[in-house]
């Protein structure tokens, strides 16, 4: 059963334009990588308020993928456009 994962942030002021062609240049390899089915990004311009959607195959896949990032230094370029560290949440699909 797969999940869904959401990461919150808020862009420092003045780095929105920075961070789309961080984006552009990366997401292809969150895309590619190994149990990611989607990822899908919102922005709303007056908050600055960033969020994240994906769906992985598994909590297990995403973590993967989380450790890989962090260990080459993506995460922490990622995080130098934001006010602060992203706010992680997994969500269970259900079926009822």
């Amino acid at each position: 059963m797969t999940i869904w994962v959401t990461l919150e942030m808020r862009v420092k002021g003045g780095a929105f334009d920075a961070l789309s062609a961080f984006l552009e240049a990366n997401l292809p390899n969150v895309r590619g990588f190994d149990g990611a089915l989607s990822v899908t990004l919102y922005y709303d311009a007056q908050t600055m308020a960033f969020l994240i959607h994906e769906e992985w195959l598994s909590r297990e896949h995403h973590q993967a993928y989380l450790a890989f990032i962090e260990e080459r230094g993506v995460m922490a370029a990622l995080l130098g456009f934001m006010e602060g560290p992203p706010k992680v949440t997994y969500y269970d699909r259900l079926v009822v």
